[in-house]
């Protein structure tokens, strides 16, 4: 029985099996999470497939949505500068193809952590640090941290107490840490239950309430200062390759040509900005 993230208690109520993966909530503090059979590794999931159409709740085609993801993440950079933070030392945890990286080191000095062995090449190829952990060679070279940002990342993590735990003893105090992740206590969240959209086990191992992410924050060194269910830039291909899949089909090849993107917000994910204290 994996232990709650946010608070540490083993027991938990079962609430639901997806793809055939129990889903649990903390008897606790309530944080949801997927229970995996002994031996998964979490991260054999994150290959080049994961980016490129492969897996049905995954990115259809992650490079070609270049441009878009890239306008998305200025917004999520200025953010980050509208609480404070307008230069530094930036690691971002989860990076993918280094799209954000790019984006913040014209303002900041950036390195990044990346599990994907694909997208962390391509990273590298374009001259960016990018490691596959989160080590201390990495917050020597580049720390301590003045930012830290994780962009739907935190829920695929095994151990996010742990990262988080890190990565607040690479940071500065005062630094800000920006992550975003689905929020299971929305409405669409708790009217859809199992078939809600970010209940996706095993790629999601963890759902947060608002309440759920401040006790994690708090226990890991980490204040509060920023929530909000932002509008989110969206690939016109992503939305086209996970509406299939909900609808319990497989996208054609040419959904990946879909250009641009649309703004969203369906209320069901959280930005949250943290201090760390």
């Amino acid at each position: 029985m994996t232990a709650c993230a946010a608070c540490g208690a083993s027991e938990a109520r079962d609430l639901w099996r997806v793809h055939d993966y129990p889903v649990v909530a903390c008897s606790g503090c309530g944080l949801a999470r997927t229970e995996l059979p002994p031996g998964f590794d979490p991260a054999s999931i994150y290959t080049a497939s994961y980016f490129d159409g492969g897996q049905a709740d995954a990115y259809m085609d992650y490079q070609a949505s270049e441009a878009t993801l890239r306008a998305e993440f200025a917004r999520t950079l200025a953010v980050l500068r509208r609480y404070g933070k307008e230069s530094g030392s930036l690691i971002e945890v989860g990076c993918a193809y280094g799209y954000f990286l790019d984006t913040a080191r014209e303002r900041f000095s950036v390195c990044g952590v990346e599990v994907s062995d694909a997208a962390r090449e391509a990273c590298r190829a374009r001259g960016l640090d990018v490691e596959r952990e989160l080590s201390a060679e990495l917050g020597k070279r580049h720390g301590p941290f003045d930012a830290a940002v994780l962009l739907d990342v935190i829920e695929h993590l095994a151990s996010p107490g742990e990262m988080l735990g890190e990565l607040r003893r690479m940071m500065r105090t005062g630094g800000r840490l920006l992550l975003t992740t689905g929020d299971f206590g929305s409405l669409y969240a708790r009217l859809a239950g199992r078939r809600w959209r970010l209940m996706t086990p095993p790629q999601h191992l963890w759902f947060f309430t608002r309440a759920t992410m401040q006790t994690l924050l708090h226990q890991r060194g980490f204040r509060l200062i920023g929530f909000e269910h932002p509008w989110k830039l969206v690939p016109l291909s992503l939305m086209a390759f996970q509406g299939l899949r909900l609808a319990g089909r497989r996208a054609p090849d040419w959904v990946r040509q879909l250009p641009g993107g649309i703004p969203i917000n369906l209320f069901d994910a959280m930005r949250v900005i943290a201090e760390a204290v």
